[in-house]
């Protein structure tokens, strides 16, 4: 493995080799760590790139590898709590998700973490979801995450490994883990950075990448993001992250059928569409854009809802997308879900379902049956 180190000033780059003590002081490059890890593909070699702070300086750190020797490799990805990082282990393989799951007996549902980690960690461990060293705790659970987990907030890529590193903990335990992509996912796959922390541009610039290369085709998380859904059917509940509005509806499409249209254009950026339904997936009206149920003149009836509970054989939807309420709220009259709260506000809630009753969960491990 060969290590490289890059230290520039702030506003100012300035190249010089740190003291090679600084690769002897694991926990002091750990408190300092300030992003990544992020791992990119080129030339059958694999580069692992993090930035660090310490003093005013921020230091990127490069490891390199043969693409043979990756697994050999375990990452250390920094939290919200200065010297208490996490390990993810790189995945052996990638494969699509399904679409459809069988019933469940328990499910804790989140939406819309934007890059919040603390309230997402803390949600996870008060929730017994995982415990403080990061372990899965949720025995044959399944956690389902609806979708905005970028944007807005400094702790976007740490967020993303943890669910990244809990993927296999949860199968190994015979759980699982689902990650339904919501807009921002797709708006950062596809180059639209609109919302993103301006930490992330600068640090782009930094590891000497654009910052679309973080998130394509020849990065880890990139191609783990291209095997996610944005919409799925587990056990009585559909997921999507804005819903699904009536035109949806009308074209009578499978929840299978919807990510296979959508999958192949996350990273586009022209915005054209040669397919009509590949056209209103993509658009305000598509699952991850569509805000209808909570807002609009008039709002979506009732009589849609039902047409969409019938299109999937389920009972329920769950969204997130469109805050209403400090709250995980319920709807029309128990069929609608809505778990998008103000995380970094301090209102972070989640939703669980357990043994057919839902339930409010709240930052401070309270839970209220709300249906």
């Amino acid at each position: 493995m060969k290590l490289s180190f890059y230290t520039f000033l702030p506003f100012l780059v300035a190249g010089f080799m740190l003291p090679n003590d600084n690769c002897t002081k694991p926990n002091k490059v750990l408190e300092s760590q300030f992003d990544g890890p992020y791992v990119l593909y080129r030339n059958n070699q694999v580069f692992v790139k993090y930035v660090y702070e310490e003093n005013g300086f921020k230091t990127v750190r490069m490891d390199s590898m043969p693409l043979a020797d990756k697994h050999n490799t375990a990452l250390q990805v920094a939290t919200d709590n200065p010297g208490k990082p996490f390990t993810v282990l790189l995945k052996t393989i990638m494969v699509n998700e399904s679409a459809d799951y069988p019933d469940l007996r328990k499910m804790f549902i989140v939406s819309d973490i934007e890059g919040n980690f603390s309230a997402f960690r803390k949600l996870l461990q008060v929730h017994n979801v995982i415990d403080s060293n990061f372990n899965w705790t949720f025995g044959n659970g399944h956690l389902v995450l609806t979708g905005d987990f970028f944007d807005r907030g400094n702790q976007v890529t740490e967020v993303l490994w943890l669910i990244y590193s809990l993927e296999e903990k949860a199968k190994a335990a015979g759980g699982y883990v689902h990650f339904i992509l919501g807009n921002h996912e797709i708006m950062n796959m596809s180059g639209d950075i609109r919302y993103v922390h301006p930490k992330y541009i600068d640090n782009a610039t930094l590891l000497n990448e654009k910052y679309v290369a973080l998130y394509d085709e020849n990065s880890e998380l990139g191609r783990w993001l291209r095997t996610k859904n944005v919409v799925e059917k587990v056990g009585d509940i559909v997921f999507a992250h804005g819903g699904i509005s009536s035109e949806v509806n009308s074209i009578n499409i499978s929840a299978m059928d919807i990510n296979t249209l959508v999958r192949p254009l996350y990273p586009d950026s022209t915005y054209k569409y040669n397919d009509a339904k590949v056209e209103l997936l993509y658009s305000d009206k598509g699952p991850f854009w569509y805000r209808g149920y909570y807002f609009g003149k008039p709002t979506a009836a009732e009589l849609q809802v039902d047409s969409t509970l019938k299109l999937f054989n389920v009972k329920h939807i769950a969204t997130g997308h469109t805050v209403i309420a400090d709250t995980v709220s319920v709807l029309y009259n128990g069929k609608v879900f809505n778990t998008d709260v103000h995380h970094s506000k301090g209102h972070s809630e989640a939703l669980i379902y357990e043994d057919g009753k839902f339930y409010r969960a709240t930052y401070i491990g309270e839970k209220f049956q709300i249906h």
